[in-house]
């Protein structure tokens, strides 16, 4: 396998897939903590409207998605916050709803749309240079946020009331989480597609939380089992010649239930 490291894309997959670890592992501790992944899975599948969008109006159907799945976001956040709308009938709307806008802008787009399938489903051994630049930025600014922000996201994700009681702006903050797991999304679509990022959203985060309750250590944690799920998913793919997206959640499953399943050993 050593061979195939001096090849561009297997460069671009590798890159592609410690940016997309550490997204996974910042934003998905979020995710875990603050019980979003309904939510995540909702933004995610709306991201298939910006798709769609994007190949109509002749843009990168990436940034396409970008645009529109911040859009969603903002729009779930607006509906649950002031209008009081509940998460799981807003979740179910915008899932269903951005889907449908995909498949409707896709079918009304000229000539044929050669790599929609990737964008379903991932393959982060296609992934082109203009994307790492979109994903390198989107990483920045999540690490940005997060770093200035951290103690008060902290206090939102743990215990919204508790913080609202402390005086913290909550409602800004819950918006803030939100955008940070649509920009996210936009992150992992390359990686394991628009179908599957809900497990790489939170399947890190997930085996991480089962060994600590820091948040700080959480994170670190997580990061490091997205490194290990991608990398063995992409080992996987590139040895059996599978899909990569379903080897790296595959791969991330087995971790999560490996360390489940190291909870019950007796302690020495």
């Amino acid at each position: 396998m050593i061979e195939i490291l001096g090849y561009g894309f297997f460069q671009n997959a590798i890159i592609a897939g410690l940016l997309a670890a550490v997204a996974c592992g910042v934003v998905g501790s979020f995710v875990v903590v603050r019980r979003m992944v309904a939510t995540s899975g909702g933004i995610a599948h709306a991201a298939f409207g910006g798709v769609g969008l994007g190949y109509f109006i002749g843009i990168d159907p990436l940034l396409g998605a970008g645009l529109f799945t911040i859009g969603c976001a903002v729009l779930m956040w607006y509906l649950h916050d002031r209008e009081l709308q509940e998460t799981d009938t807003i979740t179910g709307a915008i899932w269903a709803a951005g889907m449908a806008v995909g498949i409707i802008f896709v079918a009304l787009s000229p000539g044929y749309a050669p790599d929609l399938f990737s964008y379903l489903f991932g393959n982060i051994l296609l992934v082109p240079d203009s994307d790492l630049i979109l994903m390198t930025v989107l990483v920045a600014l999540i690490l940005a946020l997060v770093s200035v922000l951290f103690a008060r996201l902290s206090a939102v994700a743990f215990d919204a009331e508790y913080a609202a009681v402390r005086g913290l702006p909550v409602s800004a903050l819950t918006l803030i989480l939100f955008l940070m797991v649509a920009l996210s999304v936009v992150l992992l679509i390359s990686v394991v597609g628009i179908i599957l990022v809900i497990a790489l959203l939170t399947l890190p985060a997930a085996g991480a939380r089962l060994y600590t309750r820091r948040l700080s250590t959480m994170m670190a944690a997580a990061v490091c089992i997205g490194i290990l799920a991608v990398g063995a998913g992409i080992a996987l793919s590139y040895y059996f010649d599978l899909p990569s997206g379903a080897t790296i959640v595959l791969a991330g499953t087995a971790i999560y239930a490996a360390l489940l399943g190291g909870r019950h050993l007796p302690a020495r």
